[in-house]
Parts: C-alpha cells; structure tokens; sequence
C-alpha cells in the first residue's frame, strides 16, 4: 500500500507499480529481469546448508526455537507507510532475543538485493514491495522463500491456543502461496474502491450513490455545484483501474473474471459487464465529469485537487489516507464508498468491495537467521504491532479483528466498516499482479484515452481484447493459471 511520488523516478519504466502492494506477484521491472535470471541460479543448489543455521531452545515463549543473540536483518520497503511499524516490531525482537537486528528502510528493494540473493547472502526477512520489488514467482521456484508452515502453525502471541494461521483473514493464505506452499505473508489488507470527503457530501446534501444511474444524477448536481465529479492520476491511469476492473468483476461474476486473469480469448469481448463498465467511464468522459487536467495529474496532484474539494471522487486504495495527510483537512471526514450496482442482474451484490491482501514479507531459506525472520513476523502479527500499524499508518492488517474498540481515523474506519459490511464479497484480481505491462501500459493508455474522450467504449473494449491476446501468444511472458 502507501506507494509515495518517489516511484516516479522510475518512468522511464512506464510504470509505478504500487499495485505491488496489492501483491507483489508481477513480473520485476523489466531492466533488472535478464540480470535476475542471469544470476539468480548462483545461490548454491541446496535447499539449506543444514547445520549452519541458528537453532535455539524451543519453548513456549519460543516456539519457533530462535537462538538467543543470533543477529538478524530486516530489509523494509520504504514508500507511504514508512518503516517505522517495522522498526517498533524489532525493537521488541532485540529485548526478547538480546539480539542485534540491522534494519535498512528502501524503495530499491529488487536492484539492492537481487546480487544478494544471486550471491547466496540475502537478508533475512524483506517487505517486498514497491515498483523495484523482486520476483517472488522466480525466487520461489529457486527454493529460494522460506516454508512458512511452522510460522503458520505456531501459537499467536496473544492467545497461545490460537495458530498464527487461525488469527489471519484467508485470503492471506491464499494469496501467499505458490503452489502449495505458503511462502509470502501479506502482512496489510488494501481496501479499494471510490474515496470522498463525507463533510462535503453532508454540506451539500448529497448521498453516495449505489449505482451506475444514480452515480451519473449526482454528476449532474456536482458539476452544476461548481465541482468536478470525480479526478484520477492521469500520468498513471491504471489506478482508474482499481475499480474500473473490479467493476467489471461485481458486475459480471467472478468466473467470467478469472477467464481475463487466465488471458483466456475473447474474455473482455465476450462479456457484456466489460462493455458495460467501459460505457460507464466513456459517459463520464463525454459528459466532462472529470477536472479539467486530470489527465495530466500524478497521484499526488490528483489527490490533492481531490483533498481541496475541487472534485468529489478520486479511485484508489486504503494507502490513500496515509499518503495524503499532509494536505488533507483536520474535518473532510475521509471515507470510501463500495462498488456500484450496474443493474438488477449484476452477479454480485450491492456492497461487494474490493480488498485484497497487500505488502508482501517473505523469509529468506539461505538467509542466516531464517527462524529469527519467521520471529519477526510472529511479532508483528500480534494485536499489538497490528494496532500500531494501524495507528501509525491508517492501515489494516491480516490480523483479523486486530482493531476491534480502537478509535480509528476517518478514511481506516470508513474502510474497516465498509470491509465488515462486504462480508464474503470481496474481490481480489490478479491481471495487475502477473501482467503490469500489460494492465499499467498498454491496457492504462486505452484507458487515458477512454477518459478524455479520444476513445469510445467499444474501441477500448477490443483493443483491451487484442493487448490481452499478444500477451496470452508471447512465450517470453511467464503465465499464470487461476482457479480461485
């Protein structure tokens, strides 16, 4: 979550992934690619050297039997959420194991330690996240990524007789494995959806609409206010994504979504919940309901267009409180609204939001200390660190329940009711995960287009297809299967 402009640097990539948060399961930025698998194969074929690693007393108080005083390192990707949530989950590692922990907080994750892995010396446990993360689909084939069945299976701090396994939302799990090994723990929960200022819906008398219908009336109000309806990143028009394929996904059903995660042909052109979404933002697009400039904006500027009521709506993720503080008022009333009703036929219902698992840690195997790492985790994913994160980063955790009688910020609390009211209705995509090019160039500058009005609906809709279908017919792209 919480990717910040520094990303940026890296357009000469076309992209800012910080869907990475969403999952870190894309391919890595393609410069780096070659040299990973160049090099990566150097890490020595064993699994584990055996005897070489730290092993202390298993107890109670340590069930994953840490050594006392074996060091450890912690590499912390350092965007919108900062590192200060992890360096406070240390600091209770060094007291508990008199132990010595180096921690680096970074945005270059993948170019800092893919030597590191290739040359067998990786740190410890890695929050994998950001545009320049590694490639865990790679590493974990490469027996790289630590089992993380006995960190699953061990007691939670907080009630001994509770596994970790049984305190974390499912999806966790789910998202986590390659295979089925679970070796990528997902440490925070994204809620996406349509992000508003409740003071300003309040003032004017206006409510969050439940559909598409409803939603281009209230356009209507909005712009006849002297406000625009809604804005987006425009250099980065992917994040319109975040709903706009979730959309697709409420509307349709799931199965007809996983056939577009699978790149599985005529999956956009033969399902008239894409042609209905895409009609949707191209009557929007016609009617100007975006801010003027808007297609010219970075996150950042979009964000702040939005926080200084110049629009009403902005798509993003639950990073978005965080990353947008500084120019936020003490009184917006920050809030997110779910998916909306496209009819009476939509396969899902009303309320059915997107939220999804989200910064990826994983465990080193040749690392020196994998058990400490294993540790960490287990700390971290007390109620304890998932309150602090929480209250440091407005930000859900996996821990389910983790939050129960705090008092949370507006934008965590309007994400938490709305992620409770979801129930079993949440969507979690991986088209953005396994394909970024694809989804955040090629299918994001349909999308630009779409939104300016230089492209009509049915042209997006095909194009979208044809983009789809050289990836599918690329041999040189790594593929993905989804059953669930």
């Amino acid at each position: 979550m919480g990717s910040t402009s520094a990303h940026h640097g890296h357009e000469g990539l076309g992209r800012r992934s910080l869907v990475k948060r969403s999952a870190a399961l894309g391919l890595i930025a393609v410069p780096t690619m070659g040299f990973l698998s160049a090099c990566a194969t150097g890490g020595g074929g064993d699994e584990d050297k055996g005897g070489d690693k730290p092993k202390g007393e298993v107890s109670a108080k340590n069930p994953l039997g840490v050594k006392e005083g074996a060091p450890l390192e912690a590499f912390i990707f350092k965007g919108g959420l900062g590192d200060q949530y992890a360096k406070d989950a240390e600091a209770d590692y060094k007291t508990t194991y008199k132990a010595s922990v180096k921690h680096t907080g970074t945005q270059e994750v993948g170019p800092k330690l893919t030597p590191r892995f290739a040359g067998g010396n990786p740190p410890d446990v890695i929050d994998n996240s950001g545009a320049n993360h590694l490639d865990m689909n790679r590493l974990s084939s490469q027996g790289q990524l630590q089992d993380l069945k006995e960190l699953l299976d061990a007691p939670s701090m907080d009630d001994p007789q509770k596994k970790i396994r049984d305190v974390i939302h499912p999806s966790t799990l789910e998202k986590g494995k390659h295979g089925e090994k679970v070796d990528v723990l997902y440490y925070a929960f994204t809620v996406y959806g349509t992000w508003y200022s409740q003071k300003l819906l309040d003032d004017k008398g206006w409510t969050y609409p439940k559909s598409f219908d409803d939603m281009i009336k209230l356009c209507a109000e909005i712009k006849k206010d002297g406000i625009a309806p809604w804005t987006y990143p425009g250099k980065y028009p992917y994040y319109v994504h975040f709903n706009l394929f979730a959309q697709i996904a409420k509307i349709g059903g799931l199965e007809a979504w996983y056939a577009i995660d699978n790149l599985e042909p005529n999956a956009w052109t033969g399902n008239d919940a894409v042609k209905q979404v895409a009609e949707f933002y191209e009557e929007l697009a016609a009617k100007k309901y975006f801010l003027a400039g808007s297609q010219g904006m970075t996150h950042i500027q979009s964000q702040t267009a939005w926080t200084k009521r110049q629009a009403a709506f902005i798509p993003n993720g639950s990073w978005l409180e965080n990353e947008a503080a500084p120019t936020t008022p003490k009184d917006f009333g920050m809030a997110v609204g779910a998916l909306l009703d496209g009819s009476s036929a939509d396969k899902m219902p009303q309320g059915t939001l997107r939220g999804e698992p989200s910064e990826p840690y994983i465990v080193a195997a040749k690392g020196k200390n994998p058990r400490g790492g294993m540790e960490l985790l287990r700390i971290m994913l007390s109620k304890k660190h998932a309150q602090n994160f929480a209250t440091k980063v407005k930000s859900l955790t996996c821990v389910m329940d983790a939050t129960e009688g705090m008092t949370l910020s507006p934008g965590l609390s309007s994400a938490s009711k709305a992620f409770q009211a979801a129930g079993t209705n949440l969507i979690n995509l991986q088209l953005q995960e396994w394909y970024p090019a694809l989804t955040d160039e090629k299918i994001g500058g349909l999308t630009g287009q779409l939104l300016t009005g230089d492209l009509k609906a049915a042209d997006w809709v095909k194009k979208t297809q044809a983009e789809a279908d050289k990836v599918a017919k690329d041999s040189s792209i790594a593929k993905f299967k989804r059953t669930s």
